[in-house]
C-alpha cells in the first residue's frame, strides 16, 4: 500500500479540532490512540489485495459517518450554546433580584434602628404601666395583707394548742395568698411573708411530734394522732408555683414513728447496766408482743393503709434490737451468764412463739423477713466469750475439788466409805456434775456451743487428771522421805484408785448425742494413765515393806525354815487386807500386780546368786521350798481374792523341775522346755539358776545355754505377760524389780 493511499484513508480532522497544545495532554493521547486504532484497522481489513476493490465502498461508508458525527457535534455543541445562554439570563435576573433585595435590607435595617430608638423612649412608660398594674393588684389585695401578721399569730396559736387540721388550714390559706401576691406583683417577695417558713417548720415538727408519740396517742387522743396523719398526706405531694422545694412529711411521719418506737423501748436510759441483760431481755419478751399488739388494735386504724403499721413496727422494733445488742457486744466483755442468756434468748426465745413467733401476731407483721438478730461473728464472739469464761469457772472449781481432796490424805482417820464398806470421796461426783452440767446448759442453746463446751470438758478433764496425778507423786514423794508422813498412805492410794474408777465408769456421761465416738479416747487414756500411776505407787509401798525380808532369801536358814516366806505372806497380807475396799474391776488388777510383784522380787532374790547347793540334798530341799513357797503364795492370793489363773507362782514350780533334775545331761530338755513357757528368759537367768544347782559342769552349762538359741523364738502363751524380762541377773538393783504393764 502507497503512502498516498494510506493518507486517503486517514480520517480528516475537523476545523478547529486540530491537536491541541501541551496544555491537553488528554486529548492529545486520545487523539494518537484513535489514529493508530484506524490505522490497525485499515491494515487488518487491506491486507489483502482482493480487499482493495471494495476501498471505495469503505471510503464512502466513512464519509457518511464522519458528516454524521459532525452533525450530531453540531447539535450538541448548538444546545450547549443555547443553556450557556439561558444560564447567563437567569444570572442576570438573579443580579437584578439580589441588588432590588440588598435596597429592601437597607430600608428595614433603617426602620428598625427607629423602632429601637421608639422602644427605649417608651421604656418609661412601660415601666409605669407595670408599676401601675402592681400598685392596682396591691390596693385589691391590701385588706388581706394587713391581716396576715394576725393570721401568723393565730395559726402559732393554733399549732401551741394541738389544733393541728385548723393550723394547716389557716397555713395553706396564707400560702394561697402569698401565691397570689407573688404572681400579682411579678414574682415579687413581699417582708410580710417571711414568717411563713417558720410557722411551717413549727407545723411540721408539731406533726412529727405527734406522731412520733403515736404509741400514747393512740390509747389517750388518738383524735391528734389521725389530724397529725392527715395534715402530713395532705401535704406530701403538693406543689407551689413559688421556687421552693416540697415537703415531705409523709416520710418525716414514718421516721418520727420508729425514732419514737426506738427510744421508748431502746433508749440509752433504758439500757441494762452490767448483770442486768437477763432482766431486761425478760421486760422486752413481754413488752415487744404487747407493743405490736398494740399497734394493730390502736395505731393502724389511725393510720393509712399504705403505713403497714403493724410490719414497721415489727422491723422497727427488730430494726432497735439489733442496733442495741451491736453496741453490747462493741462494749466491755459480758460475763458467762450474759453471754449464754443473750444467745439462748436471741436464737430460742426472740423468734419463738413467746415473742415474734406468736400466733396472737396477725401476718402483717411479716417477721418472717427480719434478717437475724445476731450475726455468724455475733454468735461466733458469744460463744466463744461463754466458752472461755465457763472454762475460767471450770478451772476453780475442779481446782477447789483437788485441794480439798488432796488435804484430806494427810488426815488422821481413813478415808470415807459408803454404805457398801468402799473408799468414797464425792470429789469424782462433783467433777463429773461440774463438766456434764455445763455441757447439758449449753445443748439448750445450739449444737456448735455444745461442741466447744464438751471439747472444752474433755480438756479440762485432761488437764485435771494430770494435775491428780501429779498431786498423787507429790503426796507419795513427800511421804516417802518422811517430810510430811501420811499415817493413812496406802488407804488413800486405794481411795484414789476408786475415783479412778469412779470417773472411768461415768465418763460417758460426758458424751453428747451427736458427738463422734472417738472423743473420749483422750480422756480414756489418762484415765488409764492414772490407773497405772495409782497401782505403781502402791507397789512402790508394798516393795518397801518387803525388801528386807527378801534381802535373806534364799540361803541355808530358807533351805531348812518356812519363816522367811511366813513374813513374806504375813506382811503382804497386812499390806492388801483394805485391797477388799477397792472397787472391781480395779481390786482383781490391784491383786494381779500385787502378787507378780512379790513373784518377781522372789525371783530377783533367786538370781542374785546368794546361795549355791552343795549336794544333791540341798538340791531337793531348794525344789521342795520352790514348791512350798509357790503353793503359799497360791493360797494367799486365792484368800485374798486373786483367781489362780491371773497368778504368776506357778513359775516357782518350773524353775523347781530345773533344780530337782537328778541328771544334770538333760538340763537342756528342761531348759527348753522353760524357753517355751517364758520365752524372755535369758543366759544370765539360766546361768544364775545352773550356779543355785552347783553341780553343773562346763561342758552341760554350755549345753544347757545352746537350747535356748535352738529353733525359732517361740511365742509367748496367751494371757501370760513377761517375767524374766524384768529380772536382772546376776546382780540386781533393788528397786529395778516393779513390773512393767498396765501399772508399771
Amino acid at each position: 500500500m502507497d503512502s498516498t493511499t494510506k493518507n486517503e484513508m486517514q480520517p480528516a480532522l475537523l476545523p478547529g479540532s486540530s491537536c491541541p497544545g501541551p496544555e491537553w495532554p488528554e486529548q492529545e493521547r486520545a487523539e494518537r490512540l484513535a489514529r493508530g486504532a484506524a490505522l490497525k484497522w485499515a491494515s487488518g481489513i487491506f491486507y489483502r489485495p482482493e480487499q482493495l476493490a471494495r476501498l471505495g465502498q469503505y471510503r464512502s461508508r466513512e464519509v457518511q459517518r464522519t458528516c454524521s458525527l459532525e452533525a450530531r457535534m453540531k447539535s450538541v455543541v448548538q444546545s450547549y450554546l443555547e443553556g450557556v445562554k439561558t444560564g447567563v439570563w437567569q444570572l442576570a435576573q438573579g443580579l437584578e433580584a439580589m441588588q432590588e433585595a440588598r435596597e429592601a435590607l437597607g430600608q428595614a435595617h433603617g426602620l428598625l434602628r427607629g423602632m429601637v430608638e421608639t422602644v427605649q423612649a417608651l421604656e418609661p412608660l412601660r415601666e409605669q404601666v407595670s408599676q401601675h398594674k402592681q400598685l392596682q393588684a396591691l390596693s385589691q389585695l391590701l385588706p388581706r395583707l394587713q391581716a396576715v401578721p394576725a393570721a401568723v399569730a393565730h395559726t402559732q396559736s393554733l399549732i401551741d394548742a394541738q389544733r393541728l387540721l385548723e393550723a394547716y388550714v389557716s397555713l395553706r390559706e396564707l400560702e394561697q395568698l402569698q401565691e397570689e401576691t407573688w404572681a400579682s406583683l411579678g414574682h415579687l417577695e413581699l417582708p410580710i411573708f417571711e414568717g411563713l417558713g417558720p410557722l411551717s417548720e413549727a407545723l411540721g415538727q408539731a406533726v412529727e411530734a405527734a406522731v412520733g408519740a403515736a404509741g400514747q396517742l393512740a390509747r389517750e387522743d388518738p383524735a391528734l394522732l389521725v389530724a397529725a396523719v392527715r395534715v402530713a398526706e395532705v401535704e406530701t405531694g403538693r406543689t407551689t408555683s413559688l421556687e421552693q422545694a416540697p415537703r415531705d412529711w409523709r416520710q418525716r411521719c414514718l421516721r418520727a414513728l420508729q425514732e419514737g418506737l426506738e427510744q421508748v423501748h431502746f433508749g440509752t436510759h433504758l439500757l441494762p447496766g452490767p448483770g442486768a441483760l437477763a432482766g431486761w431481755l425478760e421486760a422486752l419478751r413481754v413488752a415487744l408482743p404487747a407493743e405490736l399488739a398494740r399497734a394493730e388494735a390502736l395505731i393502724a386504724p389511725c393510720c393509712p393503709p399504705h403505713y403497714r403499721v403493724v410490719q414497721l413496727w415489727a422491723h422497727t422494733l427488730h430494726s432497735g434490737l439489733r442496733r442495741c445488742l451491736q453496741q453490747f457486744l462493741e462494749g466491755p466483755e459480758l460475763g458467762a451468764a450474759d453471754a449464754f442468756t443473750l444467745l439462748h434468748w436471741a436464737l430460742h426465745v426472740y423468734l419463738g412463739p413467746e415473742m415474734m413467733g406468736s400466733l396472737d401476731l396477725g401476718p402483717e407483721a411479716d417477721v418472717s423477713q427480719l434478717e437475724p438478730l445476731l450475726t455468724l461473728e455475733n454468735i461466733e464472739q458469744l460463744e466463744a466469750t461463754f466458752v472461755s469464761k465457763v472454762q475460767a469457772n471450770v478451772v476453780q472449781w475442779l481446782q477447789k475439788a483437788l485441794d480439798g481432796e488432796v488435804a484430806e490424805w494427810g488426815r488422821e482417820q481413813e478415808p470415807d466409805t459408803d454404805p457398801s464398806g468402799f473408799y468414797h470421796s464425792p470429789m469424782p461426783a462433783i467433777v463429773l456434775q461440774i463438766l456434764e452440767e455445763n455441757i447439758r446448759v449449753s445443748s439448750l442453746v445450739s449444737e456448735s456451743l455444745q461442741r466447744r463446751v464438751h471439747g472444752m470438758a474433755l480438756s479440762e478433764l485432761g488437764a485435771f487428771l494430770r494435775s491428780f496425778s501429779d498431786a498423787l507423786i507429790r503426796f507419795s514423794r513427800d511421804h516417802l522421805r518422811g517430810e510430811a508422813m501420811a499415817p493413812h498412805y496406802v488407804s488413800y492410794l486405794l481411795a484414789a484408785l476408786n475415783h479412778q474408777s469412779a470417773l472411768s465408769s461415768s465418763v460417758s456421761v460426758l458424751q453428747p448425742d451427736g458427738v463422734a465416738l472417738g472423743a473420749l479416747a483422750p480422756v480414756e487414756a489418762a484415765l488409764e494413765e492414772l490407773q497405772r500411776r495409782i497401782c505403781r505407787l502402791v507397789l512402790e509401798a508394798l516393795l518397801v515393806e518387803l525388801q528386807p525380808l527378801f534381802m535373806a532369801l534364799p540361803s541355808r536358814q530358807w533351805l531348812s525354815s518356812p519363816e522367811l516366806l511366813d513374813d513374806v505372806c504375813e506382811r503382804t497380807a497386812r499390806f492388801c487386807r483394805d485391797f477388799w475396799r477397792v472397787r472391781n474391776p480395779a481390786v482383781q488388777l490391784l491383786l494381779a500386780e500385787a502378787e507378780r510383784t512379790v513373784v518377781l522380787q522372789y525371783l530377783c532374790a533367786l538370781m542374785q546368786g546368794r546361795l549355791v547347793c552343795r549336794g544333791a540334798d540341798e538340791r531337793n530341799q531348794a525344789a521342795e521350798r520352790l514348791q512350798h513357797d509357790a503353793m503359799q503364795l497360791r493360797d494367799l492370793f486365792l484368800d485374798l481374792g486373786l483367781e489362780e489363773s491371773f497368778q504368776c507362782a506357778p513359775v516357782l514350780l518350773t524353775l523347781r523341775k530345773l533344780l530337782n533334775l537328778r541328771d544334770p545331761t538333760m538340763l537342756g530338755l528342761e531348759v527348753a522346755g522353760l524357753r517355751q513357757q517364758f520365752p524372755d528368759v535369758s543366759e544370765d537367768h539360766v546361768s544364775a539358776l545352773l550356779d543355785l544347782r552347783g553341780d553343773v559342769s562346763r561342758e552341760q552349762r554350755l549345753a544347757a545355754l545352746s537350747s535356748l538359741q535352738a529353733g525359732p523364738q517361740p511365742s509367748p502363751p496367751a494371757g501370760r505377760r513377761a517375767l524374766f524380762s524384768l529380772v536382772p541377773a546376776p546382780t540386781p538393783a533393788p528397786s529395778s524389780c516393779l513390773p512393767s504393764g498396765p501399772c508399771a
